[in-house]
Parts: C-alpha cells; structure tokens; sequence
C-alpha cells in the first residue's frame, strides 16, 4: 500500500478535484465546501484510491490531503506536491522524505512550493 501527503495551503472549493480530474479515473470526490473533512475515491491504473481532504492542518490556513493505495500517480510525496502546485497555484508542501508513522521526526524541515519555487524550509 502507498500513502502521499500533502498540505495546500488556503484550499479553493474544487481546487483538488479540478485537479486530480486530470490525473486519476473516476474520480469521486466532492470538495465544494472545504471546511470539513471530506473523503473520495477513484481509480488509478485499475486499483481503488482512497482520497481524504483534512482541512485546518498546521494552524488553520493548510489542508492535508491524504492518497492510499496500490498504484499512486507519483511515487513521492514531492512529485504529487509539484504536480498540485501546478494545478492548484497556491503555495504546498511536504515531507522531505520517507518518514513512518511512529517514527521519530528527523528535523523540521519541509519541502515548500511557491511563486518563489522550491525550498526546504522550518515549518512555522
């Protein structure tokens, strides 16, 4: 199973489906209001994708978007990060690596995409 993380940062209504449209088959997912959890799925390469929008993650501005299962768009959570960036225009980031759930935090620095482009930098 693989699992991709990322946070965006003042999520539009339909920002996430408008782009996961483009990237995933049979996309269900209704994020018209952003405000709550929201949870979808859809189809990548045959295999279910499960798909949950957490909004309010790291001080209320950011949104976590959490994508499980078999076969993923991307490998890592930096290429899904690049490619909402993309989509989205508003500023995301990521973990810089393979961090485990349980595992302790090596550092604090994250990945973040923006206008100014890519940096690793101490989320605060």
């Amino acid at each position: 199973m693989q699992d991709l993380e990322i946070y965006i940062r003042d999520i539009k209504p339909g920002a996430v489906s408008g782009w996961l449209e483009g990237q995933l088959d049979q996309l269900q997912l209704d994020d018209s209001d952003v405000s709550s959890v929201m949870k979808g799925t859809a189809i990548h390469n045959g295999e279910r994708v499960r798909i949950t929008l957490y909004p309010g993650a790291f001080g209320k501005r950011f949104t976590s978007l959490v994508m499980e299962g078999e076969r993923l768009p991307w490998n890592t959570d930096l290429e899904c990060a690049r490619s909402a960036w993309r989509a989205v225009e508003t500023e995301v980031r990521c973990s810089p690596g393979d961090w485990k759930e349980g595992e302790p935090v090596e550092e604090d620095k994250w990945w973040r995409l923006d206008h100014r482009g890519e940096q690793q930098v101490v989320w605060n």
